[in-house]
Order: C-alpha cells, then sequence, then structure tokens
C-alpha cells in the first residue's frame, strides 16, 4: 500500500503538531506519523508530568512549614504517592488526548501510528505502509541516555521516563546526574519523603552555570536533606540487601552508596539511529544528532529535522520555535534562522533557575568590557513577604553598546522574572530603557530596574 501526500512529519513532539496542522492548513495533502504517545517527551516523560509532580512536592513542602506562617495543621504530614500519581496521570491523559484528539480532526491531516523509517531520499515505511512525499519534516526528539559502567546491566535502575511509574516514594533514591533533570527529581523525591543522594562526576552542580550559581543550587539541596557527592570518579552499580549500591570514589571514602532506587540522570541522545537515515543521506554529527543548517535543512533536499534531534536545543520552547521558524520560512517565503533566537531555559527547583543569554564565565571569556550587578534575593520584598529569601539575580552588560548579554535569576519566580530581561534582548534596547520601567509593586521583576542601577565594570578575578 503506497500514500502519496505532500508533505510528512514524522513524530508529534512539540514541533510536529503544530507544522503538520500548518502544512494541512495551507492546502498540502500532509501526513503525521506517530510510533508511541502523542506529544513527545514534554507532554509524556517531560514538561508537564514533572511540573505536576513538582506542584505536588511544593505543597508538601509548603504544608511542613505551615507554622512559620502562623497557621495550624492537625497531624502528621503525608503524602500519598498513589494519588500524586494518579494526579500527574491525569493531567498527562488530557493533555495528550487533547494533541491526538486535535490531529485526528485537522481537515487534510492523516494520522498514521508506527515506526517510520526511510526507504528513499522522499519515501518513508511504516509497517506495511509506504509513504511518499517531496517534503519531510522530522521531529523525532531523544531519550535517556545510559553510559556503559559497570555493573548498569545488573540492576534495575529508572530513567527520566521510567521514573513516572512510581507509586510509592523510595527509600532512599540515589540520583546519578548532577544537572537539571537529575536535580529537580532529587528535590521533588526528597520533599515526598524519601533520603536522597545525588552522585555527580564533576566538581559541582549544573556545570555550565556559573560558580556561585552551582555553589547557591547545592546550599539549597542540601538545606531541603538531600547529600551530594561530586568529583565521583568512580560510577559504578552492583546489587546490594538494601537495593542498589553506587559506586562514588576509587580512593576515599565513602567509595560507595547504598539506596532503595537510582536514577540515571546523566543526559539525552537522540533518537536517529533507526530511522535509515542513511537511505535518504541525512548526515549525523559525531553524537549522533540530525546535522541542520540555521535554517533546520539536513544534508538532504526536502527533509528538515526539528526539536531535540538536531542537538541545536533540548528545550520544548527551541522545539516549537523550531517550527515557528520552518513554518514560515517553508510556507511564507522567510528568512528566519536558528541563530536569532536568545539562548534562555530554567531550572525547576524551588526556588527556580531563570537564566538568559550570556553566564559570567562565557563574558570573561570573549574578554570584552563588560559591566556587572548582583543583588541577593534578601533584598526583595516578594521573597521575604514568603520568607523565601534563598538565591540572588545577576546581569551582565556590553560597557560600550549597553545592550544586556546574560542574566540569571535564581530565586521565587525567577522563571517568570527572567522574561523581563529576555524581552529587552529580544527588542536591542540598552539596559537604561528597562532601567528606567516603572515595575509593578511587590513583584520580583520590580527589582531588575533596581539591580541595573547597581552596574560597574566587570574586573579581572
Amino acid at each position: 500500500m503506497t500514500g502519496r501526500f505532500d508533505s510528512i512529519v514524522v513524530g508529534t513532539g512539540q514541533a510536529g503538531p503544530s507544522l503538520a496542522v500548518r502544512l494541512a492548513n495551507s492546502g498540502r495533502r500532509t501526513a503525521i506519523v506517530e510510533r508511541h504517545l502523542f506529544g513527545g517527551t514534554c507532554v509524556n516523560t517531560g514538561c508537564v508530568p514533572t511540573k505536576t509532580l513538582i506542584a505536588s512536592a511544593r505543597v508538601a513542602y509548603l504544608a511542613r512549614r505551615a507554622s512559620e506562617f502562623g497557621v495550624s495543621i492537625e497531624g502528621s504530614i503525608g503524602v500519598n504517592m498513589a494519588r500524586v500519581k494518579a494526579r500527574k496521570d491525569e493531567v498527562v491523559a488530557h493533555s495528550r488526548s487533547g494533541v491526538e484528539g486535535w490531529l485526528r480532526k485537522t481537515p487534510n491531516l492523516t494520522v498514521i501510528q508506527g515506526h517510520a523509517r526511510f526507504q528513499g531520499p522522499r519515501t518513508i515505511g511504516v509497517g506495511g505502509k509506504v509513504l511518499e512525499a517531496d517534503n519531510i519534516f522530522l521531529n523525532v526528539g531523544a531519550r535517556a541516555l545510559i553510559p556503559d559502567w559497570e555493573g548498569v546491566d545488573q540492576v534495575p535502575y529508572l530513567n527520566n521516563s521510567t521514573i513516572m511509574g512510581l507509586a510509592s516514594v523510595p527509600k532512599h533514591l540515589i540520583v546519578i546526574g548532577g544537572s537539571y533533570v537529575g536535580l529537580e527529581f532529587a528535590q521533588m523525591y526528597r520533599r515526598f519523603g524519601a533520603d536522597v543522594t545525588i552522585v555527580e562526576k564533576g566538581p559541582r552542580l549544573i556545570a555550565r552555570e556559573d560558580d556561585e550559581v552551582s555553589a547557591a543550587i547545592q546550599e539549597i539541596l542540601e538545606r531541603d536533606g538531600i547529600r551530594i557527592h561530586l568529583n565521583a570518579e568512580c560510577i559504578r552499580l552492583a546489587k546490594s540487601p538494601a537495593g542498589v549500591k553506587v559506586g562514588v570514589h576509587c580512593d576515599e571514602e565513602p567509595r560507595e552508596v547504598e539506596g532503595s532506587h537510582v536514577l540515571i540522570a546523566v543526559g539525552r541522545r537522540p533518537n536517529a539511529d533507526d530511522l535509515g537515515l542513511e537511505t535518504a543521506g541525512i548526515e549525523t554529527d559525531a553524537r549522533g544528532y540530525i546535522t541542520v543548517d540555521d535554517q533546520l535543512r539536513t544534508s538532504a533536499p526536502g527533509v528538515w529535522a526539528l526539536g531535540d534531534v538536531n542537538g541545536r536545543g533540548a528545550f520544548t520552547h527551541t522545539s516549537y520555535n523550531d517550527f515557528e521558524i520552518v513554518a514560515d520560512n517553508f510556507l511564507e517565503g522567510g528568512s528566519r534562522r536558528v541563530t536569532d533566537r536568545i539562548q534562555a531555559y530554567a531550572l525547576y527547583i524551588d526556588p527556580p533557575l531563570g537564566r538568559v543569554g550570556a553566564t559570567e564565565r562565557e563574558v570573561r571569556a570573549t574578554g570584552r568590557a563588560a559591566l556587572i550587578a548582583t543583588l541577593p534575593m534578601t533584598r526583595v520584598g516578594r521573597a521575604t513577604e514568603r520568607s523565601e529569601t534563598q538565591g540572588s539575580m545577576k546581569v551582565l552588560v556590553d560597557e560600550a553598546t549597553k545592550q544586556i548579554l546574560g542574566a540569571s535569576i535564581l530565586g521565587i519566580e525567577g522563571d517568570e522574572a527572567i522574561h523581563s530581561i529576555l524581552d529587552a534582548m529580544y527588542a536591542g534596547a540598552p539596559y537604561n530603557v528597562l532601567q528606567r520601567a516603572v515595575h509593578i509593586h511587590p513583584t520580583v521583576s520590580e527589582f531588575i530596574p533596581t539591580l541595573l542601577g547597581q552596574l560597574e565594570p566587570l574586573r579581572p578575578k
């Protein structure tokens, strides 16, 4: 059975459905292929479920602190993990069914379920069907990276997907990996009541951030009662009476830690290794990501790659921006580029980290003359009122152009407040435009003008 289409979209993550609907609405006969769950990582094992779980964990955290605010709660605070999971599953199911329903109801769009593989430059096989199109768009995402550690094949382990199935709180969760996914799960399960240990191979947590940000995040997690082992140069796994042993150090104590569960959160790998890309002449880089140009075109004419699989962003918002770039260029004759976007993301521990643009370390590496300002969250009224004063704000500005180069807000509502700075950067406005803005009181954002008013030269360390 052969089906001829104008366009084929493979994958229903953040970019795929919106692109498929846009293509279909433009009059192109379009097919979209999904091999497993509609909605991709964000809906099923990423943003939607994790932030739903984090919301439950925060409620438990605040309930335990109720007396600090003069609120009495009778009895002990307990967590019904089965109900927490059920709530998460309900939210996920609603989101997933919304994506699937939207696609199936779209005129001129055919939904096909199954594993897609290239059979030629413009031909894709799905089950017993052969699909042909002049234009093919790949949005197949990524999955957890599992290193070839000693003993990894001898013990049951969790990744960011399988941990979603837990219906009870682990007695002791060991998280291998001190970056974004690992830290969110570590704090979440600590607040659910688990003992939690983080094992990180590097000398500090979230190594891409500036040193003081890493240190502050470590302090926040340790204040929650999380144990952290850095410089873990001998990571290995083995069974133990408690469940699992994780090797930490080679020569110093403790050489290993024991727990009931282990979560491996050390990165992602692209879902590009089982698509038959070589048949279509589609190149990948040394890490397996599909190689794309600045407009997300692959090495094969008529084929684009969007989302995590192209290695040009690892976030839901960058994937959606990939859709916007491709749709505008392909359908409207635009000239949008990946390099037009400013790097921005958040770490959803509590309090969160909002980040945009360059770090201080990156600015220093350029050698340019710059200005810097920092402000502790203890100065922020909103943080004080809520007794959540951990963290700080930081901003860097080009001394000559007055353009904002980058900023971080680690603190209450930092993931929202950072957008004030991000929008000014996209507008190309000099920092003093934002400095002179009158923000609403009392908010976190109102201290961004205050922060900018404290700029001083970035001096050598």
